[in-house]
Formats: structure tokens, sequence, C-alpha cells
């Protein structure tokens, strides 16, 4: 999950589900939406229909300065995914309230192809959201990873490249999503599942600008959860 790419087959459920994960910091695409604090972060996906899931999360964000001092941030959205062959193809459609702090939510989509091959797996994956006040303009990401169980163990390594990029019609919303604009933003992860418990680490960096980097920079992420 912190690396933006699919679980391993054996984490993922056919029913409802409910995880709760304590993390060290709450990073998306590089960027601390926690103010580099810890947070908790609880999770609900719910099958309606044969491939689609009404999903939603809510995260601790104690008023943290990204999102207007926000106290937590709060995503709503559905997921539609469909398996052809060794490839999984989903879309779907998200959007971020963020309580404690007005005029900061903001809808996108997206739509996400991968490969199985054994153990391991690829995704390429692109995500948009159009053009919105709260957000100063558009931003489209684009990312390509992988994932590998290693064999023998409990363990999985996982790594993944995105790029965040948009039209800038207000600067200082703007920086708010892209900070100093366009950047590049990539990620190592170490995961551990067994049963219903997981932890993971996790290496976070962007190419953000030193002056625009508050909270962007390399930093390590830890989390432990356990699913429901």
């Amino acid at each position: 999950m912190l690396a933006g790419h699919a679980a391993p087959a054996a984490a993922q459920a056919s029913g409802p589900s409910v995880t709760i994960e304590a993390l060290s910091d709450d990073r998306h695409r590089g960027l601390s939406w926690s103010d580099g604090d810890p947070a908790l972060r609880a999770a609900a996906s719910v099958p309606v229909a044969d491939g689609l899931s009404l999903e939603g999360a809510a995260t601790t964000l104690w008023g943290g300065p990204r999102h207007g001092g926000a106290d937590a941030a709060v995503d709503l959205g559905a997921t539609f995914a469909r398996q052809l062959g060794g490839w999984r193809l989903s879309a779907e459609g998200r959007y971020h309230l963020f309580p404690g702090a007005s005029h900061q939510g903001y809808g996108e989509f997206g739509a996400t192809a991968g490969f199985m091959l054994g153990p391991a797996s690829l995704d390429l994956s692109a995500h948009y959201a159009p053009r919105q006040s709260a957000i100063g303009g558009d931003l489209l990401y684009l990312s390509a990873g992988a994932s590998a169980a290693i064999p023998g163990t409990a363990l999985t390594l996982s790594g993944h490249v995105g790029r965040s990029a948009g039209d800038t019609r207000d600067p200082v919303r703007a920086a708010r999503l892209r900070p100093g604009g366009d950047y590049w933003d990539h990620g190592v992860a170490l995961d551990w599942y067994r049963g219903r418990w997981s932890a993971g680490l996790r290496y976070a960096d962007t190419d953000i600008a030193m002056a625009d980097s508050a909270h962007a920079g390399a930093t390590l992420v830890g989390r432990v959860g356990i699913a429901f």
C-alpha cells in the first residue's frame, strides 16, 4: 500500500475488509500529508458487484499545513477491476475531503494495468485530477512499479517511480501538490505479511528543489497494520 502498488494476491480479500494502520509519516507521491508526523489510518472496502468495490479511508493529519490545517484526510471512491489472463486492469474514482479546513477537497480518477508473473507483478498507472480551484489547476500523475514476493519468506519487495505534472492557474494553490512545479518521486518498500498482520519499511524521495522540499525529501517511513 505504501509503495502505491497492488498488494500480493494473498492479501487481497474477496469480501468486505477493514484495515487499520499506524504510520510514522503519511506520504503520498513523495509528499508528506501529515507534516512529517506519525498518523493513524483506517480503510474499508466493500464489494457491491462483480469487480466493483466501494472504498473509503480516513487518515489523521493533526492540522498539517499542506491541506490548510485539516485535522484529517477522508477518501471516498470506487474501483472496478477485471482479470484478463495475466493482466489485472482497474479503473477508479476518488474524492479527497479534508475535515477541519475549507475549500481543500478535490477529485481525481485513474487506471492501472498490472501483469502478474508468478510471485512478481509489473504495474503501469495514470491518475488525473481535472482543473479545480482547490489545487490551482489540474494534475496528471504517471507511475511505473514492480513488486515481488521473496520465496520462502513472508516478505514482499516493491518499488516505483512517478511523475507529477499539470497546468498551473494559481501558483499558491498548485504548490500544495506540486511544490516548485512538476517533479519526480520514487520509492522502495519491504513489507511483511502474516495472517491479519502486516508491517513495512519504505524509502521515499523526490527531486524537488531544496527551497520547496519541506517534508518532500528522502525519508524512511515505517508502518504496522491489521486487517479484518
